[in-house]
């Protein structure tokens, strides 16, 4: 047994290690690419110059994962020269055949063409990621037909699958915020988010619409209306504008930006390098791109001349280390053309909101150094790699040194980091915003910790310097937080009642005072607490599953006048029972199928009927949920896993009930059904009618007697033990005295009777 599990140990190992994380900071991938032509580089110089399609790789492999015919083709805009050797790729495995790596399907590598320490990409996405959804980024050596190329940084893709993973949904209005052209100063088609009216045509030159509008040329237009939707909204009706974009994602944007200078994005001259998405609750959601000139090395503010944004140019370009490192943290708060940042900077809290997430970003990772660690750990890493790359744009020693000096490359100054960063945090520190007293909050405590669903709990916080509290929360991921105030209970003590309504809430508290705002956590709303919230479970044989119908051809019918499947559930209990949480389900590998109602309960000794049928959205209990006739399961269950009830039957018989028997406790079997009613009753109706009615012979071939003292019958019907009909009165009868009836029963083994009294 010992050398059993030594050996599975080692082969999980094996495993894991082969199968690398694509974006794993800690590992160097390697991506080789082929292509049948020695001139590929010719061939996709050419396509750049030209309508820039996809040129087919033979193969392209990924740490040993080979996959053939892959769309290969060079992107950027000034960091592609056709005259160097080392430019920037974007692969796309699924050009030609479906296929990805660990489900992604397109590759960005970038050159490192403005970045003598190689790291600022990486540690700008590493700080990204600590408070909003971002694209992931590592490292690759690039091969091209055996040859290296150089090490690339490799940036995770902002695509339908980055965005579904995070935004739940991938259908929706989807725009790439940057010129489909290419910006520079020979534009002024910047995205902006500035109104420009109605008319999309007046937008389509600074932004790339990404949603599918192929098949369908009005999904397009419904999608730019959108957008425009938003940029009026944020210009001329801010009070609405949390109707159309998460405001708390955007601000995060903004305040990363700033702190990092990363001005080559929305709060620099060209306005660009960001997403939108919108969600299925229609908000634009934003998410940051193409990080490698942050940290100093793009210097253009889009300020006219001297101003708020420090001494330059035209364009607002910052002249030296000490201008970026004082570049001002409400860069463009009164510039009408950056609307994103002047508008929400006009609301009093979303400016005290980007003050705190500012302040947060500087400590957490400026003024304590974490990003000098970033640094120091992440060129370790790449070392060798930097040192094979005969291809890269500078020296060795310029790759060491731009941790503390500057450099110039391609016309741009690269500061040394802690040139840059410790200055600017030493520089906004000591700034009024950020040394005026903030709130402090403390004690954040929920009355109950392991509340049960649907339980109204209180959640309290000790709060000081502070005028006023607010709590945010939810109980869908999916979800924006409502936010409300919060009660001041005195002695700094605020509390809220909050119902939990499923099996979790997230939450987090905001307070502000007249100068600044203040999270708990620090990173809300991409941090949070939550409650992992309980029910009560039935106990199982409380309530029952009595009797299924999966072929009503004849039987009984909804209120819609339609025979479809049923379920009969049964309370064996002597208390009304919570069918809350409950799910029902015909399939053992998703329990989840169909929830029931919330507050629907069966009463002691009672039935309850559920229509499967697979029209839930038909009035009364119908389950999206549909019998085979063939046989199957029925299945009650809650999301934890706790199975209830777990039925399997086999083929059934048209308008013959799967029934149990005894009532709500015995073994299942075929018989006449009992919609909503006692499975035993056809047995007690027999017995009452023993000395009254006689039926002989029994079991017959041929004919059938039935002899009647008392009741008066209206039909009759004959079932065989198989519970095939073979009789059924086409019209009521009346019944006295004598009934002999003759009828040919050849397959009649053991005949069963259903009278009906009159």
């Amino acid at each position: 047994m010992k050398q059993l599990i030594t050996l599975t140990l080692f082969l999980l190992i094996f495993i894991k290690s082969y199968a690398q994380e694509l974006y794993d900071i800690n590992t160097i991938q390697t991506i080789e690419i082929e292509f049948a032509e020695s001139n590929w580089d010719a061939l996709l110089d050419a396509e750049k110059a030209g309508d820039n399609n996809y040129t087919e790789a033979t193969s392209v492999t990924i740490n040993g994962t080979v996959f053939n015919q892959v769309g290969v083709k060079y992107k950027g805009n000034s960091s592609y020269s056709a005259n160097q050797t080392k430019n920037p790729f974007h692969i796309e495995l699924d050009t030609y055949v479906d296929q990805d790596y660990q489900g992604y399907k397109d590759i960005k590598l970038a050159n490192v063409m403005f970045d003598p320490s190689f790291v600022r990409e990486t540690i700008a996405y590493n700080i990204v990621n600590q408070y909003m959804d971002a694209p992931q980024a590592n490292y690759a050596n690039v091969y091209v037909n055996g040859t290296l190329i150089g090490l690339y940084t490799n940036t995770e893709a902002i695509t339908k699958t980055f965005i579904n993973k995070h935004f739940y949904s991938k259908d929706n209005a989807f725009f790439s915020c940057s010129p489909p052209d290419g910006a520079g100063p020979q534009s002024n088609d910047y995205p902006s988010l500035e109104y420009l009216g109605t008319n999309s045509t007046s937008y389509e030159d600074a932004y790339e619409i990404k949603s599918d509008d192929d098949t369908d040329p009005t999904v397009a237009v419904a999608h730019w209306d959108d957008l425009i939707e938003l940029t009026n909204i944020l210009n001329n009706d801010i009070a609405n504008i949390e109707n159309v974009i998460d405001v708390d994602m955007a601000i995060w944007m903004l305040a990363l930006d700033n702190v990092l200078v990363n001005l080559d994005s929305y709060i620099g001259q060209f306005k660009q390098n960001y997403y939108l998405y919108k969600d299925d609750n229609d908000q634009f959601n934003s998410v940051m791109w193409d990080l490698n000139m942050s940290f100093g090395v793009f210097s253009m503010t889009g300020e006219s001349s001297s101003g708020p944004g420090g001494p330059g140019g035209p364009g607002g370009g910052l002249n030296s280390t000490t201008d970026k490192a004082e570049l001002d943290h409400l860069l463009h708060d009164d510039d009408a053309t950056f609307p994103l940042f002047s508008k929400l900077m006009e609301v009093p809290k979303y400016k005290k909101m980007y003050l705190a997430h500012y302040k947060t970003i500087l400590t957490e990772n400026i003024s304590n150094s974490n990003y000098l660690t970033l640094a120091n750990d992440y060129q370790a890493l790449i070392s060798s790699a930097v040192t094979a790359d005969t291809n890269k744009f500078y020296t060795d020693a310029q790759f060491t040194g731009n941790i503390n000096t500057d450099y110039t490359v391609g016309g741009n100054t690269a500061p040394g980091l802690t040139n840059l960063m410790a200055s600017r945090s030493t520089y906004l520190l000591s700034q009024t915003d950020f040394t005026n007293s903030q709130p402090v909050i403390s004690n954040v405590t929920p009355s109950e910790t392991t509340p049960l669903i649907g339980d109204v709990i209180s959640i309290t916080a000790n709060v000081t310097d502070v005028n006023d509290v607010y709590i945010g929360y939810r109980t869908d991921e999916t979800l924006p937080f409502t936010k409300v105030l919060m009660n001041a209970e005195g002695g700094d003590v605020y509390s809220t009642d909050v119902s939990v309504d499923t099996d979790y809430m997230q939450y987090y508290i905001y307070a502000e005072n007249a100068n600044i705002g203040a999270f708990s956590p620090a990173r809300a709303e991409y941090e949070f607490y939550t409650i992992e919230a309980t029910y009560l479970t039935l106990t199982p044989g409380d309530l029952v599953i009595n009797e299924i119908m999966a072929s009503n051809e004849t039987t009984v019918t909804d209120q819609d006048g339609e025979y479809d499947d049923w379920l009969e559930l049964y309370n064996n209990s002597d208390q009304t029972l919570s069918l809350d949480n409950l799910y029902l389900s015909d399939d053992a590998d998703d329990l989840l199928v169909w929830p029931f109602p919330s507050g629907l309960t069966i009463a002691p000794d009672t039935y309850l009927i559920v229509w499967c049928d697979k029209d839930d959205d038909q009035d009364g209990l119908h389950a999206d949920v549909k019998f085979s006739s063939g046989g199957e399961s029925a299945i009650l269950s809650y999301a934890n896993g706790t199975i209830i009830e777990n039925i399997t039957f086999g083929a059934q018989t048209d308008d013959m009930g799967y029934a149990r028997v005894p009532n709500g406790t015995g073994d299942f079997a075929i018989q006449l059904p009992t919609y909503a009613a006692n499975n035993e009753s056809l047995s007690i109706d027999e017995v009452d009618f023993n000395n009254h009615l006689k039926y002989y012979p029994n079991p017959t071939s041929n004919v059938v007697t039935i002899v009647n003292s008392s009741y008066s019958i209206e039909t009759i019907k004959v079932y065989n033990i198989q519970g095939q009909l073979l009789l059924d009165t086409s019209k009521p009868i009346r019944i006295t005295l004598l009934l002999i009836f003759q009828i040919s029963l050849k397959e009649c083994i053991w005949c069963i009777l259903m009278i009906v009294p009159f």
